[in-house]
């Protein structure tokens, strides 16, 4: 029953994210103004705002204008309930130990509002080629606060490990700002510096490197697949903030596993 729940309150997040990723690019605010058809304007009543299941009932149209509903509503749902389920069920193994509910509580909160964040991104930075400060900014001090907090509760005085998270962001997010000043914003953007020192902080050392290490893999499968295809040229952008999100959720659920068994090699 409990997973039931974490699934369909990912719905609910995944609508609302949809509603966030829209009303970015509109400049329009979240709350002054109710959910509306982008196409002709409806307001949408609440039989119309229920999650996969509204989209499959109006089989994908407008009651008002008949005109199409993007594919994307569902799948950011859906990807969201998958993603609250996957937290829920790893998150013994993602943060450091909670000793009591209320810090469980708070772990789970935390991790849901990174993975909205990352998923605000993905989708933003795939279809607009820019990774919003509005999203980005926000998340960094929020898992600035995060380490201060888990510094402070745990009393934990080793500054090597207190610093990994910093270091994490400080090191792979120097590399790619020299790379975009170098490159004079050609090879990448600075959104994707901005990123890669959130995924520092976020996972910590050594798993932003399964993330990088990911990111850049698939980034290049998915190039070379697009090239072939005939759908980009070689000089065309690809946005490399989409792969980032993947390599993240890749390192946060896997990262220890793929580290041990990459370590276990050279035994």
């Amino acid at each position: 029953m409990l997973y039931t729940l974490i699934f369909v309150f990912g719905l609910t997040i995944g609508s609302f994210l949809n509603a966030v990723i829209y009303r970015l690019e509109k400049g329009e605010s979240l709350i002054k103004k109710r959910s509306h058809c982008p196409k002709c304007g409806h307001v949408l009543a609440w039989h119309e705002l229920v999650p996969v299941i509204s989209f499959v009932i109006q089989r994908r149209r407008c009651r008002a204008c008949k005109g199409a509903i993007s594919w994307q509503y569902p799948l950011i749902e859906l990807g969201t309930a998958l993603l609250f389920f996957s937290i829920f069920y790893y998150m013994p193994n993602l943060l450091p130990r909670a000793d009591g509910a209320g810090e469980q509580i708070g772990n789970f909160v935390y991790l849901l509002a990174m993975a909205s964040a990352l998923i605000v991104i993905f989708v933003y930075d795939l279809k607009h080629y820019i990774i919003p400060d509005k999203i980005i900014y926000p998340a960094i001090i929020a898992v600035l606060i995060y380490r201060v907090l888990v510094f402070l509760s745990f009393n934990n005085w080793d500054l090597i490990r207190n610093l990994s998270p910093l270091l994490a962001a400080l090191l792979p997010s120097t590399i790619f700002a020299a790379t975009f000043f170098a490159s004079r914003g050609k090879w990448l953007g600075f959104g994707d510096v901005k990123l890669v020192f959130f995924m520092g902080l976020f996972l910590g050392w050594p798993n932003i490197l399964v993330a990088l290490f990911f990111a850049f893999i698939l980034g290049g499968i998915v190039g070379v697949a697009l090239i072939v295809a005939g759908r980009k040229m070689l000089k065309s952008q690809v946005p490399f903030g989409p792969f980032l999100v993947t390599g993240t959720f890749m390192a946060l659920f896997w990262g220890e596993k793929i580290i041990n068994w990459y370590m276990n090699l050279f035994i």
